[in-house]
Parts: structure tokens; C-alpha cells; sequence
């Protein structure tokens, strides 16, 4: 369905979202918005459009999938949803029981948790499972697929499978591999301010410079639709990288352990509410402004080659 815009949306999150569980001072964590309010999994639940949406979360990624599970159960009940559901898929074969194949088709959210977003590939990779996931995306509007850490850097065709942060910029400290292709024109890395993984995102923008670079901060998270529109959410940051317009990189041909040099890497940092559009490359800082950006190109299309300049 290459080519074919995306009816559902993604929300990718960049891990440790607030799940409703303050005060916690194990945490130290400071609460900037209200999550019964304006919470991303506030956001997530009113994105499917339903009162009361089926919810199916994926644990697979996370090596305490059970304590994983109980928290989201939780989260998504204070947030008045009855019809939460775990999908505890383990192993290969787990993923291939057609009646989790069914829960996939007749859920309105599947929310993927944090943990090893190389053990979501592995295990789904290749099966219907995987195949009702990406039909129900692409066909169904409203469906909501949001995933966290793990979860949200497991979206992409090109994913991010580790690497070294005090290695950064030196070649081959990222490790790279494919993921679950729900997106195929982003690179998605998690935790990205806290953890600084602004090298690594840089190294993997270099090596895929068609590809735009998303870095995600805790507690914040892209809603995609359209499958290139992008709306920040939550209480943190996004970076966005583009290296469409690089000058210079030697990522490709530098050998391993050498240092990655990179000219003219364009760079934006997006909070709350700021727009990004993935096919345009532009940034917006409302959406308001991006409405008005899109009429005006609609006028522009529309006039003959000849035809002066609109008056605005």
C-alpha cells in the first residue's frame, strides 16, 4: 500500500509518560500537565474517537511484562476505560494465535510498552499478526497505534536498534536494523534528552539522510497522521533532524571507530502544540499557521502560470 496515506494515526512516545501515578517521589519526576486533562495517554484515548475504546496493550517488548501490564491496566482506568486488555505475547509462536490476530482487528487502541524494541521485530516480523496491524492502520480511521520507547522506536521501517552514547559520532557506535514498517520516512530514538542520544540520531540521520530524525523526550510524544503530519504532545521536547540539505558527510565512508563529520544538519526543537510536517520538511509552530501555509499553496496551484501574485 506503498504511496497510500495512512487512515489511522501513530503516536509514537519517547518514554516514561505520566501514567497517572503522582505523587511518587521514587520517581523525582515533575508533573507539568494535568493527566486526566492533557496527559498523552489522555491523548491517546481521545485520538481513537470513542467513548469507551477497546484497548489491546502489548507487553512484548518489556522483560517485567506483567508489573508493565498492571500499570497500564491502572492508567487507562482512571482514565474511565472498562475494555483494557493485555496481549501477553512472549515468543514467535504466542504472536501466531489467531485469536490475538482477532483482538487486533477488532481493537480501536494497541499500545505498545518500552523494553527491547529488537525483541518486538523478532517476534512479530513477518507474521499476520503484524500484517492485521499495519491493514487496520492504514484502512481503519481513528485506529490508534501508540507505542513507547521501545514501542515508539519499533514504528519505523529503519530503526534504531542501540549503540553507544559516549560513543556517539564515531562510526558504527549506532547500531541499526529494521523494524516493524508501520513508517517509512522517519528514524524514531526514545528518551533522547535526558539520555543524550543526540549523537546517535545524528549518526543514523547521516547513514539515512532521505529519512527525518525524531527525538523523542520523556513524557512527550509525536501524534502522526496522515502518516507525515506531526503534532508534539506531552510536557517535554522533540527534535526533529533533516539532513536533505547535507553539504558534506563522510557516515558512509568512514571506517569503523573513525570520527563522522556531517555539514549543514538542519535541526528544530518542538514542544507542545509545534507542527512538523515530514513530507513538506517544514516546521509550524500551530496549527493554525500550518492552515493557512496549506491554503495559501492551494491558491497557488490553482492560478495560471502567467497570473499575478495573489493580493494577502
Amino acid at each position: 500500500m506503498k504511496n497510500v496515506r495512512p487512515l489511522g494515526k501513530l503516536i509514537a512516545i519517547g518514554g516514561n509518560e505520566d501514567k497517572g501515578t503522582y505523587p511518587n517521589p521514587r520517581t523525582k519526576k515533575k508533573y507539568y500537565l494535568n493527566f486526566f486533562e492533557l496527559g498523552i495517554l489522555k491523548r491517546v484515548v481521545l485520538e481513537s474517537g470513542q467513548e469507551d475504546p477497546r484497548i489491546e496493550v502489548i507487553t512484548t517488548a518489556s522483560m517485567i511484562p506483567d508489573e508493565v501490564a498492571r500499570v497500564y491496566i491502572s492508567s487507562f482506568t482512571m482514565l474511565n476505560c472498562n475494555n483494557v486488555n493485555i496481549l501477553d505475547i512472549r515468543t514467535r509462536e504466542d504472536a501466531l494465535r489467531p485469536d490475538y490476530v482477532e483482538r487486533i482487528r477488532q481493537a480501536d487502541i494497541v499500545m505498545m510498552s518500552g523494553g527491547n524494541q529488537s525483541r518486538l521485530v523478532d517476534i512479530f516480523g513477518g507474521t499476520e499478526f503484524l500484517a492485521a496491524l499495519k491493514h487496520r492502520y492504514q484502512t481503519t480511521p481513528n485506529f490508534v497505534v501508540a507505542g513507547t520507547s521501545a514501542g515508539a522506536m519499533a514504528m519505523s521501517k529503519t530503526m534504531i536498534k542501540g549503540g553507544s552514547v559516549p560513543d556517539a559520532l564515531m562510526k558504527g557506535a549506532v547500531k541499526m536494523g529494521s523494524g516493524l514498517g508501520l513508517i517509512d520516512n522517519v528514524i524514531i530514538d526514545s528518551h533522547f534528552v535526558k539520555r543524550g542520544r543526540f549523537g546517535r540520531l545524528i549518526e543514523a540521520v547521516a547513514l539515512h539522510p532521505k529519512l527525518i530524525g525524531i527525538g523523542l523526550g520523556e513524557d512527550t510524544g509525536m501524534l502522526i497522521t496522515g502518516g507525515s503530519q506531526l503534532e508534539t504532545i506531552g510536557s517535554n521536547m522533540v527534535v526533529i533532524m533533516d539532513g536533505h540539505q547535507l553539504e558534506h558527510s563522510n557516515a558512509a565512508a568512514a571506517h569503523k571507530g573513525e570520527g563522522i563529520s556531517v555539514e549543514n544538519m538542519l535541526l528544530h526543537v518542538l514542544v507542545q502544540r509545534n507542527l512538523y510536517d515530514v513530507e513538506q520538511r517544514r516546521f509550524y509552530p500551530d496549527t493554525k499557521l500550518r492552515q493557512q501555509a496549506a491554503e495559501s499553496a492551494q491558491i497557488e496551484a490553482t492560478q495560471p502560470a502567467n497570473a499575478p501574485a495573489p493580493v494577502r
